[in-house]
């Protein structure tokens, strides 16, 4: 009795953890006045481990304006840290980033930090092979 207590405790520790990750991240620069560029970079986390990113790039002066780049894959949270992995079955012809190996930090305000500060929850990448994504931070919508 007190090992199925022990695992039932562990198990909801775990997924308790991880649900504060799950949600829509965001970075958008540029702005709707200014025909000239924007961006927008969304990362979804699901709860059921997988994860769906969208980069969409507008520059005006360039060739082509306007791309569209998708990636999505599997995900899991050590500490800190968010480990994505992207299979074979998980790339083609429209998901074509691959984020096998790649990093990220949760970033988010302790509850033992009682400051005033304003720390917005966010991820911000920091290994990965995908040019566009490092250094990248995502705040959380």
């Amino acid at each position: 009795m007190k090992y199925l207590f022990c695992v039932t405790f562990l198990l909801c520790a775990i997924l308790v953890n991880a649900q504060d990750v799950v949600g829509t991240y965001q970075f958008e620069s540029g702005s709707d006045d200014s025909n000239e560029y924007k961006l927008k970079r969304t990362l979804q986390l699901h709860p059921d481990g997988r994860f769906t990113y969208y980069n969409y790039r507008y520059i005006d002066k360039s060739s082509p304006k306007e791309t569209h780049t998708y990636g999505r894959g599997t995900w899991i949270k050590e500490g800190k840290v968010i480990i994505f992995n992207s299979d074979d079955s998980d790339l083609d012809t429209k998901f074509t980033l691959n984020f096998s190996g790649t990093k990220a930090r949760f970033i988010y305000k302790s509850l033992r930090d009682k400051s005033d500060r304003i720390i917005k929850t966010s991820i911000q990448f920091y290994e990965t092979e995908i040019g566009i994504l490092k250094g990248l931070k995502l705040i959380k919508q």
